[in-house]
């Protein structure tokens, strides 16, 4: 074993997506055995003193001006983290380690368009020069929506504070009486979102019935502790922690002089009570896609389908053409896909037991499906992540 490595880890420990990118830069540590690493609980005391520390590396959330301008002047190598949407936003000849928030984006809308909603909308940050991912999240989920044939609605509305909360609160209210129901609709965090289940709360509106509410982060606390329980996009942060140190080792090393930008994609939806709803008016389909739903890796065919909701083929297709523009194999398909995407994303499992639990006949079955959905292996969809 070589010379103990000094990494300090400039982060804000109050953040839960700073402590999650953490837990990914230990998982890294303890594999080398050979790491000492720094960091502050304080939030304004997250750097050693820069004169004094003579340190082999910094991996830092660059989100942060007053880090970002203290990293500036250290030799030692440093990789940045964050929500940066380009190389040329806040690196400055760093290395960095990004979320793909585009991909966080469609990830929301998917999860939505899933449940069968027909008009959405997105609540962001008004912009500023450390938010870009704001608004990068919410192009991506229009995008998506709209690309599926649905309008989208997008409102930033005032940043949070307690002087301004009441005015917040009582803009957003405005914003979500002007929206047709049932919606579905992405806030770019967590935080954010539980500013839409207080409104929705004020307003009169019921989550998930008439406003189904995702966020970003996967905050277990804030999520458990909303009303109702609130869904998520999971980051890829424990990957990003685990990135940016393997990216800082080889710098360390030597290694790796060109400027380097990783992106990370999301992990997956971690599904509770604010989404948990079939947004389809008909009794029929929608008692169908729960059946699909409960049942996916059982090898349906659109007869069981039929038979449990005591209808015929022909007429089940008729009900799901007009409800959700679809039909009854179609819905089985979806919902084996998004099963196999999930647990390929969220699980270790072996192919052969992806494609068992989504209720595909075969691994062979599973690649075909999704080399001619996604233009990609279920292995190459693992390693990339969600697109």
């Amino acid at each position: 074993m070589g010379q103990t490595k000094r990494v300090a880890i400039a982060v804000n420990m109050n953040k839960a997506y700073d402590r999650q990118v953490v837990a990914g830069i230990a998982r890294y540590a303890r594999g080398r055995g050979d790491w000492s690493l720094y960091t502050e609980d304080e939030t304004l005391a997250k750097l050693p003193d820069l004169a004094a520390w003579h340190g082999d590396g910094i991996v830092a959330d660059l989100d942060d001006r007053r880090v970002a301008r203290a990293v500036a002047r250290v030799a030692a190598p440093v990789v940045g983290f964050g929500g940066a949407q380009s190389p040329a936003d806040r690196l400055a000849g760093r290395h960095y380690v990004a979320s793909d928030d585009r991909a966080v984006g469609r990830l929301a809308a998917d999860h939505l368009l899933d449940r069968g909603f027909r008009h959405f909308a997105y609540y962001g940050e008004p912009p500023t020069p450390l938010n870009p991912w704001s608004a990068a999240r919410g192009r991506a989920f229009r995008d998506r929506v709209e690309a599926a044939g649905h309008p989208c609605a997008a409102y930033t509305g005032r940043h949070a504070t307690a002087v301004r909360w009441e005015p917040l609160l009582d803009g957003l209210r405005r914003w979500l009486a002007r929206l047709p129901t049932p919606l579905g609709l992405m806030a770019c965090h967590d935080a954010r979102a539980r500013h839409v289940l207080e409104a929705c709360h004020r307003l009169g509106r019921r989550v998930p019935d008439d406003v189904a509410v995702i966020g970003v982060d996967n905050d277990d606390v804030m999520c458990d502790l909303a009303h109702p329980p609130l869904s998520s996009v999971a980051q890829g942060t424990n990957r990003m922690g685990y990135e940016a140190a393997a990216l800082l080792d080889r710098l360390m090393a030597g290694d790796g002089a060109r400027r380097s930008w990783v992106l990370v994609p999301p992990a997956g939806v971690v599904t509770r009570r604010s989404t948990d709803v079939l947004a389809v008016a008909d009794p029929k389909v929608a008692e169908a896609i729960r059946f699909v739903r409960d049942h996916v890796a059982d090898g349906l065919r659109a007869g069981d389908v039929a038979r449990h909701v005591r209808l015929s083929r022909a007429a089940l297709d008729q009900h799901f053409v007009s409800a959700v523009g679809r039909t009854a194999h179609d819905e089985i398909h979806r919902a084996q896909l998004a099963r196999a995407k999930d647990l390929l994303a969220t699980t270790d499992l072996p192919l052969k037991q992806v494609a068992h639990q989504a209720g595909f006949s075969s691994v062979q079955y599973l690649t075909t499906v999704f080399h001619r959905e996604l233009g990609r292996t279920p292995a190459e969809y693992r390693r990339a992540g969600p697109a």
